[in-house]
């Protein structure tokens, strides 16, 4: 019972997610909004429900079977990714570039801001009155 209750948890957020985006035109999938609804929810509860991580640890352990349509779908549409080899091969290139780029740069932003405080050496007072 408790995975039913943890896959219905998720789902249910999934669904809230779809219908605020829905009804407010977000520029987001709805299950991404859910799901940052879900770990805003859990962050604020400070805990995760048991019946939550049954659901989701048996998902995780079988996550390797949703790329199956993925592979099917390729092997479906083979002559037109074929014909269509270089600007998919160009397009995965740059937008690989990008993304390590642009997660480089922010690392080095975040490491800026949130890392520690340089140490400054204390000049000792009594040096100064010897001299």
């Amino acid at each position: 019972m408790s995975f039913l209750t943890g896959i219905t948890l998720l789902l249910v957020y999934q669904l809230v997610g779809e219908v605020t985006v829905r009804l407010l035109g977000l520029p987001i999938p709805g299950p991404v909004l859910g799901m940052m609804m879900l770990f805003i929810t859990l962050l604020a509860r400070g805990y995760t429900p048991e019946s939550l991580n049954t659901a989701s640890s048996a998902l995780l352990s079988h996550l390797s079977l949703l790329f199956v349509p993925a592979g099917v779908g390729m092997m479906v549409h083979f002559d037109r990714i074929a014909s269509e080899w270089l600007p998919i091969t160009l397009a995965l290139f740059l937008s690989t570039l990008i993304t390590m780029v642009a997660t480089a740069a922010i690392m080095q932003l975040a490491s800026r801001w949130f890392g520690p405080a340089p140490v400054i050496p204390e000049q000792s007072t009594e040096a100064g009155r010897n001299e």
